[in-house]
Formats: structure tokens, C-alpha cells, sequence
């Protein structure tokens, strides 16, 4: 029986995942010693204005608030809302015996994080996803250049005002006690997210300067370690280069693809799984998601409204006919079905694209049977774009403009280990 190289791929990546986990269950969590926590702190809507008029006296900073319309008052309260629960967490896990270590979220940027977190047991991110996709950039083997595996939690400070898909259930965050007891004690369970690994090829090996685009501020700390490597002949032969570097962030959501100026086509070449065929694409953009990220931007790019479900059925030949008519009295219904069927598993070992608004006029896309959404193994997509960036996570940004090529792919020793209550 000859099975389809992209087949052994899938195959292979499936039992290199199941590898993965089943030497991680060995990590049972009732062997699991909570001894030292890191907190990460959000930055606050407040703190993020003191930063941005680090000059001005309190008073000055909230009379340009009012001046520009802003509800101080409001915004104190979020503030004060959140701190008075970043004291709480605190509180909960020196109460089972931990020692704790608080860090902001601007802190936390910083390459002392490394060091940081061969410190913990276990990071805390208390806020929002941000937070979260923060941490877990920063709890990455790639980063961190270790092969620790630091487990992560995350609290939601403010429920009434943050999903939080990527937390605690809403519960723990008027329990958090009950949360914190549960970890010290083992009572939980372990979650493996897959993580997308970004390559960059190219002929010298060089990374682009990064942006944080929480900061707008340049990233250089990943430009110290992370050391270029030869291709094979033949990922050299087929993408026509001869290093490649690995990015030290791996995305936990999604690696989008696109011009800076949303008002710009991006033009892109992706190959999918290795395969022969070069799909050329002009669209607004392509997203690479992961599982977790399924409920995210993926999501949004690709779901349907009752409103267009009724349209399409409004549209069709016979659409008054019964049992069109049926359909459209539940066009609710249909529309949250085919939402719902977006999602896919934190562990599943694919990725998902999404071609974002593609052209499919004239010559586009390129063949005219590349699909503008798909499950792949690897993902390479070289740019023809004139001011794009590639952005991992929404957090960090390289440039990506015409000649730059990456390969997106998912390795089973990347996976995020996150710990789950019910």
C-alpha cells in the first residue's frame, strides 16, 4: 500500500504528538511539587497611560484624561478592580506555602525573564488572553533556551468585562483560593496546546529586527543566541536558499501574514505540506492558526451570520419552497452549527490557514483550486508584499516584503503545557 507523503507527514506528526504526551503523563499531576509561582501582571488601561506620560503629576495625567473625554473614574476603578485581585492570587499561593515572585507585563518583556522563569514552577498570568499569549511566548523552550517545561495558569481579573477562552473558567476568578488549592493538591489536569515553530530561509541566516507592538519598541534579545543552520540539499533545492534560523517565539494562536497598510493587497506564494504546487495568492492578508487559536482571529475571519445564511437560501431557485422555508426559520441555529464546526483541537498536531478576503477574479488565485482555507502539516510562503510584517501572536513583528520566506510548521516538543480545572 503506497500512502500519499502528505499522509506519512499527518501520520508521523500524530504519533510524534501522542509520543509527546504519553511521556508527559508520566508527569501525572499529583507528582507535581508547586514550591515557586510567577505572577504576571496585565498592564492596566491606567498604567499603560502613567507610561505614556511618564512627565506628568497625577493630577495632570487625569485632567488630560477628562480633556480627551476619557471616564476616569472608570478606568481607576478597572485599575483598582484588577490590582485588588493580582493581591489576591499573591495571597492564595503563599497560603498553600509557595514562594512568589511578581512580575509586570512590561517586565516581563524584558530578557531577565529568562531567568525568571528556570525560577518558577509554575507562571500565573493574571488578566486577560494578552497576558496569557504573553507568558506563553515567553515560556518557550526556543526563548528561554531551555528544554524545562514550565506549566502555566491563568486567572481572569475581570470576568464581567474579558472572555478569557484562554483561562481559568470564570468561577475560579471569584474562587481563586479554590484554584490555588486545587494545583498544590494535584487535583487537575494537564492541557498540551500546540504551538506553530517559525523558520525563516534565506541566504545568510540573518533574523530581522522585531517590534513589540505593545511597546512599539524594538526586540533585539533574540538576536544573541539564536544560531542560523544549514538547509539539506533538498529543502535548499526546492525553496532556493541556504540557512534557516528558527524564530525564538512560538505563536500559541496564530502567525498572520500581511501588509502593514490594511488597504493593500499582499501578494503571497504558499506551498503546502512540501508539495510541488506554488499557489499565488492576492487577498487582505493570511492567518496561520493553531487549535487554541481556532476560537480566535481564525474564527472571526471564517464565520457566517443568520444573515447570510438567509441570503444564500433567499438566493437558491426554489427558495419558496417548504422546506427552504423551514431552513430559514432556523438560521440561527445553522449559522452557530457551522461556527461551532471551525473549531478544532488545542493538541491537534495541523494548522489551519485562512486566506483572508482572497481575489477570485482573473488570473487569481493561482491555480484556481487553491482553497482559501485548509488543513496542512507545513505551511512555506514567500512574499511579494511591498511593507508587510509577519506577526506572531499580535505581539511580535518582523518585517516580511517581497523575496522573504518562512516555513510555519508544528513540533510535538513545542507543545504549551497548561493546567485545567473543571
Amino acid at each position: 500500500m503506497i500512502l500519499h507523503s502528505t499522509t506519512l507527514n499527518m501520520l508521523k506528526s500524530k504519533q510524534l504528538l501522542k509520543q509527546w504526551v504519553k511521556e508527559c503523563a508520566s508527569f501525572s499531576p499529583a507528582n507535581f511539587k508547586l514550591k515557586r509561582a510567577l505572577i504576571v501582571s496585565k498592564l492596566s488601561r491606567y498604567e499603560f497611560e502613567q507610561m505614556r506620560h511618564p512627565d506628568l503629576s497625577r493630577e495632570q495625567l487625569e485632567q488630560k484624561l477628562r480633556d480627551r473625554g476619557t471616564d476616569v473614574e472608570n478606568m481607576l476603578y478597572l485599575h483598582n478592580l484588577h490590582k485588588d485581585f493580582e493581591r489576591r492570587i499573591v495571597r492564595s499561593f503563599r497560603n498553600v506555602g509557595c514562594e512568589v515572585k511578581l512580575s509586570s507585563r512590561l517586565e516581563f518583556r524584558s530578557s531577565l525573564s529568562k531567568d525568571v522563569m528556570s525560577w518558577a514552577d509554575v507562571i500565573v498570568p493574571v488578566g486577560g488572553d494578552g497576558t496569557f499569549l504573553l507568558s506563553a511566548n515567553r515560556a518557550s523552550p526556543l526563548f528561554a533556551l531551555s528544554q524545562q517545561k514550565t506549566p502555566i495558569v491563568g486567572f481572569n481579573s475581570d470576568p464581567q468585562h474579558s472572555e478569557g477562552r484562554l483561562l481559568l473558567p470564570k468561577h475560579y476568578s471569584e474562587n481563586p483560593e479554590e484554584a490555588v488549592n486545587r494545583i498544590k493538591s494535584g487535583d487537575f489536569k494537564w492541557v498540551h496546546r500546540s504551538r506553530i515553530r517559525t523558520t525563516m530561509l534565506g541566504n545568510n541566516g540573518a533574523i530581522p529586527e522585531s517590534t513589540d507592538l505593545f511597546r512599539h519598541t524594538a526586540v533585539k534579545m533574540e538576536q544573541v543566541d539564536t544560531a542560523p543552520e544549514e538547509l539539506d540539499w533538498k529543502m535548499a533545492d526546492k525553496y532556493k536558499a541556504k540557512m534557516k534560523r528558527i524564530l525564538p517565539y512560538l505563536a500559541l494562536n496564530e502567525v498572520f501574514i500581511g501588509e502593514q497598510l490594511s488597504a493593500r493587497v499582499s501578494h503571497l506564494q504558499l506551498v503546502l505540506n512540501h508539495q510541488d504546487v506554488v499557489n499565488k495568492t492576492k487577498c487582505s492578508g493570511l492567518c496561520v492558526s493553531t487549535g487554541t487559536g481556532s476560537t480566535s482571529w481564525h474564527t472571526s475571519i471564517n464565520r457566517i451570520t443568520s444573515s447570510d445564511v438567509d441570503d444564500l437560501l433567499k438566493s437558491l431557485p426554489n427558495s419558496c419552497a417548504p422546506q427552504i422555508l423551514q431552513l430559514r426559520a432556523n438560521v440561527e441555529e445553522i449559522a452557530q452549527c457551522y461556527n461551532q464546526g471551525l473549531l478544532f483541537p488545542p493538541d491537534d498536531p495541523r494548522l489551519c490557514y485562512s486566506i483572508r478576503e482572497q481575489i477570485c477574479v482573473g488570473v487569481w488565485p493561482s491555480p484556481k483550486t487553491f482553497k482559501a482555507r485548509d488543513f496542512v502539516q507545513t505551511v512555506f510562503i514567500k512574499s511579494h508584499c511591498m511593507d508587510a510584517s509577519l506577526v506572531i501572536d499580535g505581539s511580535i513583528s518582523y518585517p516580511f516584503n517581497d523575496g522573504a520566506k518562512v516555513l510555519l510548521e508544528i513540533h510535538p516538543e513545542d507543545a504549551l503545557l497548561t493546567i485545567a480545572l473543571d
